[in-house]
C-alpha cells in the first residue's frame, strides 16, 4: 500500500520504474491523523506485507490546517508521530508487515559545531525505527554523446540498523525512467571482487570484452541475460555462500539454462530480461 500525503505519485511513471500498479493500493489523505489512521488500519488488516508513507513531512495536523497562515504549530506534528508509533510498534511485530517512512531533511539554526541536518517528524521515529537509510546524491550520470545528464548516481548509508551491522554504504546507479539498474550493481560488485577487470576505460572478463566505458560495459550486461546471471550467481556464491538462484526444484540455475530460456523466449517474439528460474520442463 502506499499513502501519498505529497500527493505527488504518477501511476505511469511508477508502472514504467516496475510497479504492479494493478495489485497497488493508493490512499491520499488530507491530514496527518487520516494517514496514520489508514496505516493502523492497513496493518491491523494483514491484508498488505508492506506500507509506504510518503512523507513524514507532508504529515499535516488537522489544528495546522485549519489554522490561519502564521499560527504557531510547534510541536504539532512530533506529538502527533509519537503517538502513532506507540500505537504502531506492537501490531507491526505482530502482523509482520513492514512499514517505510520517507522522510526530508531539514537545518537546525543556530548550529555551529556539529550535523546542522536533521529530519522532520521529531525524535520518535528515529528510536521507533529498526532500519535507517540515508539516500544522497553524489553525481549525475551523463548520456551517450549527449550532455543532458540520464540518471544520478546516489550513496545510501546506513545510519540504524538492529538486525544487521549498520553504517554500511553502497553507490547505486538510478535512471530516469527505469529506476535502479541492476545491471551497474552487478558490474560495480564485479570489479569490486575480481571477477571483471578494469583496465583504463576497458571493462572485460578474462578473454572476453565487456565493453569500453561504463554505460558501454552495463548495456553489455543488460543485453546479454546469460552472462549477467553468472555474474550474479558466482557474485551471490562468494558474498553469501548458498545463496545462489536456484530453481522450484532447488537446483542451481546454470548458464546453459538460461541460454536455453533466451532461446525460447526469442521463439516466441519476447524479450529476455533477467530471470529467477528457467521454464518448468514438461511432463512426458
Amino acid at each position: 500500500a502506499f499513502i501519498d500525503a505529497e500527493h505527488a505519485l504518477d501511476p505511469v511513471y511508477a508502472k514504467n520504474l516496475g510497479v504492479n500498479i494493478d495489485e497497488l493500493w493508493v490512499s491520499q489523505p488530507d491530514t496527518g491523523e487520516q494517514a496514520l489512521e489508514i496505516c493502523e488500519n492497513l496493518v491491523r488488516s494483514g491484508a498488505v506485507d508492506i506500507i509506504v508513507v510518503d512523507s513524514v513531512a507532508a504529515l499535516t495536523p488537522q489544528k495546522e490546517i485549519e489554522g490561519e497562515m502564521g499560527d504557531s504549530v510547534m510541536g504539532l506534528q512530533a506529538r502527533l508521530m509519537s503517538q502513532a508509533l506507540r500505537k504502531l510498534t506492537a501490531i507491526v511485530g505482530k502482523s509482520k508487515c513492514i512499514v517505510v517512512f520517507i522522510n526530508q531533511i531539514r537545518m537546525k539554526i543556530g548550529v555551529m559545531f556539529g550535523n546542522p541536518e536533521t529530519t522532520t517528524g521529531g525524535n520518535a521515529l528515529k528510536f521507533y525505527s529498526s532500519i535507517r537509510l540515508e539516500i544522497r546524491r553524489i553525481e549525475s550520470i551523463d548520456g551517450k554523446g549527449e550532455e543532458d545528464a540520464v540518471g544520478n548516481r546516489v550513496r545510501v548509508k546506513i545510519v540504524k540498523n538492529k538486525v544487521a551491522p549498520p553504517f554500511r554504504k553502497v553507490e547505486l546507479d538510478i535512471y530516469f525512467g527505469k529506476g535502479i539498474s541492476s545491471a551497474a550493481s552487478i558490474l560495480d560488485s564485479s570489479v569490486k571482487h575480481g571477477l571483471i577487470d578494469k583496465r583504463g576505460a576497458w571493462y572485460t572478463r578474462g578473454e572476453e570484452k565487456v565493453g569500453q566505458g561504463k554505460e558501454n560495459a552495463v548495456a553489455y550486461i543488460e543485453n546479454n541475460p546469460a552472462f549477467k546471471m553468472e555474474l550474479e550467481n558466482t557474485l551471490r556464491e562468494k558474498i553469501f555462500p548458498g545463496q545462489v538462484l536456484r530453481t522450484k526444484e532447488g537446483e542451481v540455475v546454470t548458464k546453459e539454462q538460461i541460454l536455453q530460456y533466451e532461446k525460447e523466449m526469442r521463439a516466441k517474439g519476447v524479450g529476455t530480461g533477467s530471470i529467477a528460474e528457467p521454464p518448468a520442463k514438461e511432463e512426458k
